[in-house]
């Protein structure tokens, strides 16, 4: 595709805390931890001078950049940021196959871009565009010729295949498995059939209320001597990893303490 004039804008991505900016869980829930224990002195500099985001959620936004404010204030106030949420069908199908419609939408959200504004694209927890919406904007952000920067920030996939135990070489993210059960049984003996074939990791996950059924699918579902690692809460206070055979998995009971109501990246492999 022939990319336009170089625009003056950048699109920054911008990945938050995965806390979702909400209370720690707990008998005496307490507010979030600061955003400076996991966002560096860089991204917190160039999240607190934007003025203009494309974001997945308008009010998870807000709430993160009142956040920053606690730590390096903001450029502009809270009420005169401009914040656009990217359109509903993108946060029900996805927007990263390349479509018409969803291209035209995203060149006109970095309109701002064209005046000289940076932009920053932000999801609700992690980096956008990664297992969330937001490479419709990325891809039109490149087609526009402006310049793109991921900023420095955790990235949940990224967590758990490091303390997973399993191949960091070769891995695949598959997102949502089926929720019909038959559906979801098939497909996660497809996964386990490529993993134990190739080698390569692979990585799922669910909405947290699923969590447990997903769980026992997959103990039910896949061969005892497959590697199956769960992690849950990342970065939170109550962040737990278990990684095990799917047989020791079922003897030593090891999903009954997962904090299974978090949210939690499935991986399985050798």
């Amino acid at each position: 595709m022939k990319t336009d004039t170089t625009l003056p804008g950048t699109l920054y991505l911008v990945p938050t805390p995965l806390d979702f900016g909400t209370v720690t869980p707990g008998p005496e829930p307490t507010t979030s931890t600061p955003p400076s224990q996991w966002l560096p002195a860089q991204t917190l500099a160039v999240a607190s001078r934007l003025t203009h985001w494309i974001t997945e959620n308008a009010k998870s936004t807000r709430a993160f950049l009142k956040r920053v404010d606690t730590v390096v204030g903001l450029g502009v106030p809270l009420q005169a940021q401009q914040i656009t949420e990217l359109p509903r069908a993108a946060h029900k199908k996805g927007d990263h196959a390349p479509q018409a419609d969803g291209d035209a939408q995203a060149r006109a959200l970095l309109a701002p871009a064209r005046n000289g504004h940076d932009i920053g694209l932000v999801s609700e927890a992690g980096m956008p565009a990664i297992a969330d919406p937001g490479s419709s904007i990325v891809r039109a952000a490149h087609a526009m010729g402006m310049r793109v920067v991921s900023l420095t920030g955790p990235v949940s996939l990224m967590l758990a295949l490091a303390s997973s135990g399993l191949n960091g070489q070769s891995f695949a993210f598959v997102g949502y498995v089926p929720q019909e059960a038959s559906e979801r049984a098939k497909r996660l003996r497809e996964l386990e059939a490529l993993a134990l074939k190739t080698g390569q990791t692979q990585i799922f996950i669910e909405t947290p209320y699923r969590n447990t059924a997903l769980l026992q699918t997959v103990l039910q579902t896949l061969h005892p001597h497959t590697r199956l690692a769960v992690c849950c809460g990342l970065t939170l206070p109550q962040e737990t990893t278990r990684s095990a055979l799917v047989g020791d998995w079922k003897k030593l009971a090891l999903g009954d303490k997962l904090p299974l109501e978090a949210p939690a990246v499935f991986l399985i492999g050798r």
